[in-house]
């Protein structure tokens, strides 16, 4: 602590974006709940996100040049698309009989010429502009702070020069569908700034209309240097406009699209935003009519008007789950150091910050009505960004949404139920055009447009089970719910179709003719196309199980059910290899030196439930070999998968390491490279940024406190509490998590053992509790509460 304390008293002597020394203010700090640093933003990486669910930005936080780059959603490049190849289907044949040849790479090249998306890729998402603020002469400030609050979604920035504060406060209103920056100085007329807004779109306009910025243009077209050969890509139709509105207590002055704020000590932004997207098949809305409606809507209402309708809506959410792991004096620092420190300090309140911070990006990337997280949930600022920024749906758009039930978030999945609905009507195209297959069928990408059809390449796109893992989530949506309705309305509908296409896709295995097999097919995204990937069975086996199930709910289609019943009994089984694993072909083919990022065959240990160690031991096992072989790196989103599957394989210290080697400064401080862990932000890191990550360590956290995947002979839910605690969280407490069958629940555990559990019952469905090897079942009634301790164990 000596060399700590003296680099703190060096800190607060310089001169230039010192720490903020102010003990109090620094202590009010929860660091469970605020990310805070005392020094702007140098790279996109470092800035803070706010966002809507629709709108979102980064907050720079600099004091001389302010910039806050900012996203709309619907601000893709292309126009309504129908990517279905027509007839691909003549050579499905050709393709099967290929491989079972063994003639990968023929089977790869007529995939390529006859059996892909047209155009070969799909578009991508862009950013929308810049809000740019210059303030003459600030750049030597003291007392500086950049903050963002996660209990009440504020971005915050506040330092001193020449004896005056200067703060500004960032949000981003669902509930007013607005962007507001609010700035304060502590004197009269100390306040003096410009703002303007620009876009890197190549076709646009600015102009000042009094006190409103208006910039509006058209998206770029998918740009040429990502174009792959072949059919062209669709003209970017998509249209824009933002309008920034300054209201201050000083003089406003307009030149040359900037507005100058000069003697002032307060003014308020507001910008709103939209485009002419209505849905993947229209875009025929008005974006200007968009605007002149959110700032009407805004008119008459101040900041803090605003900011409490805000706060009230974003905590009404974000409030439900409470999570408190302990902290020490080292949790106080900037979160910068905190992060370079973890692997070795192991602070528990930055593995707080971590998941709460997970479940404010769902929050602020994916509300009712919205378009659901892509790849970077909402916030991107390359008009060429990484894998276009869109849906991969072999993992990583999944991901994106493993916290939404358990961390009692349940209605931000109702933008990907809609993807899903969207992708069952133009899967519904290409399963019929590429397979001559009734129902419906997506592979491994999807963007605003819902294409479906297999993109990039044959060796990697024709995957068949996208839409069949996405319809995991409405499955989900049921069990955690009881909604009836909702499975009957909207999810059995959807898996229904998605099975009536596996049905007939599925083949008989030349080898093992009582087997039945996927093919062509991939296992994501390694090892070529292929037919049998272990993967896809586990998945397909899922899927028709739970339309099964479903049906039985409903009490409907019993002639179906017996066909899928005896579809998914033939399913090839899982297989363990030589070296003891689990095998990813039906092949013992696997490489023990193959360090790939996707796991995929570890699908049916998570997000799947046919392997748990208590219930198939022996394939639990053979996932640990293979979790031996793949390492404990990868890029960020493969750790944060990993995390999950530790604590699914019910060992929490594992688990945990797997996090730490998640909770690492991204980038090297001596070698500026990038090699994959957090950025400066917290966001997650591929290398680049991608959002899965930050929301699948989220899921793991709370899979190391609470599982609700296993059943009893009955159907009924087991809750197993704390079944993969790790040692350096010995001691805390949780409340407000979901489980499987309709249960909330608060934890508190003391130095590796349980305290006391509270279960409410939403549902009225048995309970199943069970704790280091012990059991309490009982009846429960809807609203009803039941508590135990560990001696009820």
């Amino acid at each position: 602590m000596k060399y700590f304390s003296v680099f703190i008293l060096i800190l607060c002597l310089l001169p230039q974006f010192s720490c903020n020394c102010d003990t109090q203010q620094v202590n009010e700090i929860d660091p469970s709940l605020v990310l805070w640093y005392n020094e702007p933003a140098e790279s996109w990486t470092e800035a803070l996100p706010v966002g809507n669910g629709r709108l979102g930005a980064m907050v720079y936080g600099g004091t001389e040049v302010e910039t806050i780059q900012f996203n709309e959603e619907t601000l893709w490049t292309g126009q309504p698309h129908d990517y279905s190849h027509k007839e691909a289907y003549r050579v499905l044949d050709k393709l099967r009989e290929l491989l079972w040849d063994g003639k990968q790479e023929e089977a790869h090249k007529l995939g390529n010429e006859k059996f892909m998306s047209e155009p070969l890729g799909q578009l991508c998402y862009q950013p929308f502009g810049n809000i740019i603020l210059n303030f003459p002469n600030h750049e030597n400030v003291s007392n500086y702070t950049r903050k963002l609050d996660l209990e009440n979604a504020l971005a915050s920035v506040s330092y001193d020069l020449n004896g005056v504060n200067y703060s500004r406060e960032i949000l981003s209103s669902e509930p007013d569908q607005a962007l507001l920056i609010q700035l304060e100085a502590s004197q009269k007329e100390a306040l003096e700034f410009s703002v303007r807004l620009d876009t890197p779109h190549n076709k646009f306009d600015v102009s000042v209309d009094g006190n409103v910025i208006v910039i509006k243009g058209l998206a770029n077209n998918y740009p040429d240097e990502k174009v792959r050969a072949g059919a062209p890509y669709p003209e970017s139709k998509v249209t824009f406009e933002a309008r920034l509105k300054v209201i201050s207590d000083g003089e406003l002055v307009s030149k040359d699209g900037t507005i100058v704020v000069r003697n002032a000590k307060s003014a308020t932004l507001q910008l709103v935003a939209g485009t002419s997207f209505i849905n993947y098949n229209d875009i025929s809305g008005d974006p200007e009519e968009k605007c002149i409606t959110y700032l009407n809507n805004l008119e008459g209402k101040s900041f803090e008007d605003v900011k409490d309708a805000h706060v009230a809506d974003y905590q009404n959410l974000f409030g439900r789950v409470k999570l408190d792991l302990g902290k020490s004096e080292i949790s106080s620092r900037p979160t910068n150091e905190r992060l370079a420190t973890f692997y070795a300090d192991e602070d528990p309140s930055l593995v707080a910050l971590l998941y709460q911070y997970g479940r404010y990006l769902l929050i602020s990337s994916s509300r009712k009505g919205t378009q659901p997280a892509n790849l970077q949930g909402i916030w991107n600022d390359d008009i060429t960004p990484p894998w276009d920024s869109k849906y991969t749906i072999n993992i990583n758009a999944e991901m994106n949404y493993w916290p939404a039930e358990i961390t009692n978030l349940s209605e931000l999945a109702e933008p990907l139920f809609g993807m899903v609905e969207d992708l069952s009507v133009t899967g519904r195209k290409v399963a019929k055009e590429h397979y001559n297959s009734d129902g419906w069928v997506a592979h491994h990408n999807t963007d605003i447009w819902r294409g479906a059809a297999p993109i990039n390449n044959a060796n990697h796109g024709i995957w068949i089970s996208g839409g069949a893992w996405l319809s995991q989530n409405l499955w989900w949506h049921y069990q955690f719910s009881g909604d009836k309705g909702f499975l009957k309305n909207r999810a059995y509908p959807i898996m229904k179709e998605a099975s009536v296409f596996f049905a007939s896709y599925l083949v008989p295995d030349p080898k093992n003719p009582e087997w039945l097999i996927s093919g062509p097919s991939n296992s994501p995204e390694n090892g070529g196309l292929v037919m049998g990937p272990t993967m896809d069975h586990q998945i397909i086996r899922n899927l028709l199980n739970n339309t099964i199930e479903a049906a039985n709910v409903l009490g409907v289609d019993a002639d179906f059910v017996q066909v899928l019943q005896e579809k998914s009994s033939k399913i090839a089984p899982n297989q363990i290899g030589r070296y003891g694993q689990l095998q990813e072909w039906l092949e013992d083919k696997d490489d023990p030196e193959n360090e790939h990022r996707h796991v995929s065959h570890l699908w049916g240990l998570h997000p799947g439930n046919e392997i748990h160690p208590l219930t198939t031991p022996e394939l639990a096992e053979a996932c640990k070999v293979v979790l031996a072989h793949r390492g404990d790196g990868g890029t960020g989103w493969s750790r944060a998968w990993k995390i999950n599957f530790w604590a699914r394989l019910l060992d929490g210290d594992h688990s945990f390491l797997i996090l730490k080697n998640l909770m690492v400064p991204s980038i090297d401080a001596k070698t500026n490279k990038d090699n994959g862990g957090l950025y400066l932000n917290l966001f997650d890191a591929h290398p680049p940024f991608q959002i899965d990550g930050n929301f699948g360590a989220t899921s793991g956290i709370t899979e190391m406190l609470l599982q609700s995947h296993l059943r009893d002979e009955n159907g009924d839910y087991f809750l197993d509490i704390l079944p993969a605690l790790p040692t350096a969280l010995a001691s805390g407490e949780i409340s407000g998590i979901k489980a499987r069958g309709g249960f909330e629940l608060a934890l508190v555990w003391e130095n590796g053992n349980l305290v006391s559990v509270d279960v409410k019952s939403l549902v009225g469905n048995k309970l199943n509790l069970r704790y280091a090897g012990a059991l309490i079942s009982q009846d429960t009634q809807i609203g009803e509460t039941y508590s135990f301790t560990n001696a009820n164990f």
